[in-house]
């Protein structure tokens, strides 16, 4: 009997002993301390949104030479891709038949002037007989047509000077512009025709140069739609700045010029047009490049590190935030662009959050979370 009661005994004790060490481990579990996060306040201010656009480099000027009469090449006065000025004789045709052309159109004239004088000298004659009828009128009626008909020769003549002196002024080929000229497409000799489709060779005019920056017609759509519900202000800085294609920044800053008021039906979108200083000849015709430009203003931007924000399994992205209760609270928000290494938030999060910016992996949605604010919000990529 005494063996059975120890038995029994030291199964009781066995089992508060156990039940103790439940209890003490389920308090242990109960006490767990929260786990720190460093957080930031949201906070809203003003922010210059840009958006990064393609672009196409287009000469300022650009002219293409041709000849205005026909003839054979005898010179060439440039030297392929180097810069010429305006007037610059470029190509020199045979004149030999348009100096002719222009001492014939000068005897023309000085015969012209001849016959008028004669027949200037017939009307003034015929006027004073007419009066005492010593001719009839109708002699008096030719001899003053005669008169007139030699005024208006002289008139040709002197034209047709004025014409000579034209043709043979365009043997010479002048430069129209300044600029860089590209290949010649043809060499002394050959055989060049008034007007002819095939152009000589061509200047461009690259300092300053054009930038044509297409931008789509929905971007396009979408920024006015915010800027007329006052989510974006008009902006006045018109500058524009350039990413090369080797990915370096151009030093220079360009200007916004206009834009197209119709929209290309092939690409649907509308292009933008910036000048830009181009002094060492980096930026070259046909060259892609990508153009930044201020696309206007927010004046209540929320921008958050971009570390703070995740994506779940929807892809949508989530900041983690404490609510009153030092709770972690999952919401979900809606990102625009990154500036600067950061988020800038749309929809989700408001001014005065607690956003949780350190140690989201120790935390859960609804874990209690001990916020500790962080003093510097340094940006991180």
């Amino acid at each position: 009997m005494r063996k059975a009661l120890k038995i029994a005994s030291v199964i009781t004790a066995a089992l508060w002993i156990t039940a103790c060490g439940q209890a003490e481990q389920g308090q242990g579990q109960q006490k767990a301390p929260p786990a720190p996060v460093g957080v930031m306040s949201v906070t809203e201010q003003s922010q210059a949104i840009y958006v990064e656009l393609p672009g196409r480099s287009r000469a300022f000027l650009e002219a293409e030479v041709r000849p205005q009469v026909s003839g054979i090449i005898t010179n060439r006065g440039f030297v392929e891709g180097k810069d010429v000025e305006a007037g610059q004789s470029l190509y020199q045709i045979d004149s030999a038949t348009y100096k002719a052309a222009l001492v014939s159109a000068e005897a023309d004239l000085a015969s012209a002037n001849a016959a008028l004088a004669s027949a200037k000298a017939t009307a003034d004659r015929y006027a004073a007989l007419v009066k005492t009828n010593a001719i009839s009128a109708q002699d008096f009626d030719e001899a003053n047509a005669a008169y007139k008909e030699a005024i208006a020769k002289v008139t040709v003549a002197e034209a047709a000077i004025n014409t000579a002196k034209i043709n043979l002024e365009y043997t010479e080929v002048r430069a129209p512009i300044s600029g860089r000229i590209g290949t010649s497409s043809v060499t002394p000799g050959a055989l060049v025709t008034a007007n002819q489709s095939n152009t000589l060779a061509k200047i461009q005019q690259l300092d300053p140069i054009n930038i044509d920056i297409a931008q789509s017609s929905a971007q396009l759509l979408r920024l006015k739609s915010k800027l007329r519900q006052g989510k974006l202000q008009q902006s006045e800085n018109a500058e524009v700045t350039l990413i090369l294609e080797d990915g370096s920044t151009y030093e220079n800053v360009g200007t916004l010029q206009f834009s197209e008021v119709s929209v290309n039906e092939a690409t649907g979108s509308v292009i933008i047009r910036a000048e830009f200083p181009n002094p060492d000849g980096v930026l070259l015709p046909g060259m892609y490049v990508r153009a930044i430009l201020n696309a206007g203003q927010d004046p209540s931007a929320i921008l958050v590190p971009q570390k703070a924000i995740t994506r779940n399994t929807k892809g949508e992205a989530v900041a983690m935030i404490v609510n009153a209760d030092n709770q972690a609270e999952a919401r979900v928000v809606k990102t625009a662009e990154v500036i600067n290494h950061q988020w800038r938030i749309t929809e989700g999060l408001k001014a005065g959050d607690k956003l949780i910016v350190e140690g989201l992996q120790k935390v859960r949605p609804g874990a209690e979370v001990a916020p500790q604010v962080l003093t510097e919000n340094t940006p991180t990529k």
